[in-house]
């Protein structure tokens, strides 16, 4: 099991390459919830700033990075849900911060987003970092929850991306910038 002592790099590091010790780390270190906020707001930005490729300007990255913050929001709020009252498994203990902490880690691959300012690659980064983002939440909310069953993780988190990208999509359309 990794230890207290791994950096915010080396946990950056660790969440993407989906290792469950370093999901453990994080569960366990209160002090790591701060850093789990700035990967998530990182990420959002990053998302914020890779759509500007697709639709310019300050008010649009704002925009977008808001969009994503709320999105990954709803997704924290449903994995909980689901996760903790719907499908529990018997040894499912749930602490708000270590759900929050460990997928809050789990955006980590959400950082690779700006990438998508180079208009050929943002279909390509953005499908590849959603796709990442889900098997790093799955990782997390299976070591979050207690789980032993992958399964059952891979259907809670299932469940809140769809939800989350309803969100998203909804925002997005209700209030987004007119595209031209």
């Amino acid at each position: 099991m990794a230890s207290a002592k791994n950096s915010f790099l080396q946990r950056l590091i660790g969440a993407a390459a989906l290792d469950a010790a370093i999901y453990e780390d994080v569960e366990a270190d209160r002090g790591a919830t701060a850093q789990a906020f700035v990967v998530v707001l990182l990420s959002s930005a990053a998302g914020g700033i890779g759509i500007h490729g697709l639709s310019g300007g300050p008010v649009n990255i704002a925009f977008f990075s808001m969009v994503a913050l709320l999105a990954w929001a709803a997704w924290a709020l449903v994995t909980y849900t689901v996760g903790a009252f719907l499908l529990p498994e018997p040894q499912t203990s749930v602490d708000v911060g270590e759900l929050l902490r460990t997928i809050g880690f789990a955006a980590t691959p959400g950082l690779l987003r700006v990438l998508a300012i180079m208009q050929p690659l943002a279909i390509p980064v953005f499908v590849a970092t959603s796709a990442w983002m889900l098997l790093a939440m799955i990782v997390a909310v299976r070591q979050a929850l207690d789980y032993t069953s992958t399964g059952r993780a891979v259907a809670v988190c299932v469940i809140g991306w769809v939800l989350s990208v309803v969100v998203a999509v909804v925002l997005g359309l209700l209030f987004g910038p007119s595209v031209s």
